[in-house]
């Protein structure tokens, strides 16, 4: 059974979301799903789905402020981080730390960080295993 079964998130612009999502979610693998007033991607069992904020006047989410702190997606290898960042990026989201090594993590972690126009931020990080010598 996955850890999570779905995330929601509200967004301020749901068709501008819409645009900045989908390239990043289908590189992923992920299969979109509209509905009215939302739109969700899913992979197997899990799911992620975009509402439009029931407030009008929302703001960003600003990084470090009480809820949302970040998503980290999990990829096979630095090549896959490297070329999500820049489908990211095309699609309109801001850089917010390139792809580059993290080892205060570990010597292995290799990531980076993108933010959307209602400030949602998402990872793409490489952690492969440590290796064990064969005994």
């Amino acid at each position: 059974m996955a850890l999570f079964d779905h995330l929601g998130i509200s967004v301020i612009d749901l068709s501008r979301s819409i645009a900045q999502f989908d390239p990043v979610m289908q590189a992923l693998g992920c299969t979109r799903q509209d509905a009215d007033g939302s739109v969700s991607w899913y992979r197997g069992e899990e799911e992620l789905i975009l509402f439009p904020a029931r407030e009008a006047d929302s703001e960003p989410h600003r990084h470090g402020r009480v809820g949302w702190q970040h998503l980290a997606f999990a990829v096979d290898s630095r090549t896959e981080v490297d070329r999500l960042h820049a489908i990211a990026v095309v699609a309109g989201w801001s850089a917010v730390r390139e792809p580059k090594e993290y080892p205060r993590f570990s010597d292995r972690y290799y990531a980076s960080f993108v933010e959307d126009d209602s400030g949602i931020r998402i990872e793409f990080m490489h952690n492969p295993p440590r290796e064990t010598p064969a005994g």
